[in-house]
């Protein structure tokens, strides 16, 4: 069996989709080296230009340059929508995987399974502020509903589907994703104090991170902190506040202004604002922290959360969308108001046993999410039930 795979945010694994298409491919490598059922695939990965990225035998990149060479959505609708269905339909692929939500249509005989992370432009459609960005929701929106199969990442986005897009709830499967493997490695003290003097920061900290768009809510944590500045009780003991994220002045007012509220606020002796963050300093940033914040309104799967979960972080998270499935009872929630913010960030701060006891339970979750079990849900969707029960059977009775 020959299946494709739309691999080309393989060039930016900077980003969410990008860390997902390189996790999932190197722990598809890996279980395909292991598994006597999976040597029968032959897997062909679909890009638009030439990467530097080893492959093992029965993997192949098709590499195909798009007409359109700017990078942007001209250029992401005519590869995705024309161009890569195109290949696929010439290179007779069983069946093709979409790693993220796109416009890509394939002929009805190729068993076409696609990744859905979430529909935030259909619930915030703020995001949708030119015809570009609408016409290529729409084509996409088109797309899911063709797909043979939905893999979502959470209950929530599944639920989503139906609700939006009306699409048939047998059609949609649920498979938690996981973090980078360097949230599961031990951080030595050597490694806490290179990342803590870099950003000039010193450990016990209040950490807010995961992206500005103004659906994260950072402003409310930045009033929260502003009501904890002034409670008598705390102001001994209230620990800085760290902020990080990219900040472009012109994408405001879609993302928060931290640098503008900071000094409206009047924070800035207690505030420090990092700026955009290297993958490689977050897990230093995360365990070094008192506790993580995320407030955010809506999330499709919340990967900071478990990121953060990883490295023993205490996080306070929003009670809504599918950030409960990821930190269960195993992190505190907020209803994402300033006042509730401030509440839960005091409680934290004051109850040294409660973030031992939630800094075990962190770390007890984020070990159910593992990217061994992405991949097998993918690949069972690819080929029913069949490959999935055998591949168990042989692990756990053939070793």
């Amino acid at each position: 069996m020959k299946v494709g795979i739309n691999a080309s945010f393989l060039r930016k694994q900077a980003t969410g989709i990008g860390q997902v298409t390189f996790h999932f491919l190197n722990e598809l490598f890996r279980l395909k080296k292991e598994s006597e059922i999976l040597k029968n695939l032959e897997f062909v990965l679909y890009v638009e230009e030439e990467l530097n990225f080893e492959l093992p035998r029965d993997f192949s990149f098709k590499i195909k340059n798009p007409i359109y060479k700017r990078d942007d959505l001209v250029r992401k609708i005519w590869w995705e929508k024309y161009t890569l269905p195109r290949e696929v339909l010439k290179d007779k692929c069983d069946a093709f995987i979409s790693l993220y939500q796109c416009p890509t249509i394939l002929d009805k005989k190729i068993n076409h399974i696609m990744l859905v992370h979430d529909i935030i432009p259909k619930l915030f459609p703020n995001y949708l502020d030119n015809s570009r960005k609408k016409l290529y929701q729409k084509l996409t929106d088109l797309a899911i509903q063709k797909a043979t199969r939905i893999l979502t990442v959470s209950k929530n986005s599944k639920k989503d589907l139906i609700k939006y897009l009306a699409v048939d709830e047998q059609k949609i499967d649920v498979s938690y994703i996981s973090v980078d493997t360097i949230f599961k490695k031990e951080i030595k003290d050597s490694e806490s104090r290179e990342v803590l003097e870099k950003y000039n920061i010193a450990n016990g900290y209040i950490y807010v991170g995961g992206g500005l768009e103004m659906r994260k809510n950072v402003e409310s944590v930045m009033r929260a902190y502003k009501l904890l500045i002034q409670d008598k009780d705390l102001a001994k003991i209230l620990p800085d506040l760290v902020i990080s994220g990219k900040f472009t002045k012109s994408l405001v007012p879609m993302i928060t202004d931290v640098p503008s509220l900071i000094k409206e606020l009047g924070i800035s002796k207690k505030v420090k604002f990092l700026g955009f963050v290297e993958q490689k300093d977050l897990p230093a940033l995360y365990k070094n922290a008192l506790c993580f914040v995320f407030a955010s309104f809506y999330e499709g799967f919340g990967m900071p959360v478990l990121e953060a979960m990883s490295e023993g972080s205490v996080v306070l998270t929003a009670q809504n969308s599918s950030l409960p499935e990821v930190g269960a009872d195993a992190v505190l929630y907020s209803d994402g108001s300033v006042e509730d913010i401030a509440r839960k960030l005091k409680k934290i701060i004051l109850d040294k046993e409660l973030r031992i006891r939630f800094s075990k339970k962190a770390k007890e979750q984020s070990k159910k999410f593992t990217w061994e079990s992405f991949v097998l849900s993918i690949i069972d969707n690819i080929h029913k039930k069949q490959i999935f029960y055998n591949i168990l059977y042989h692990k756990l009775y053939k070793g």
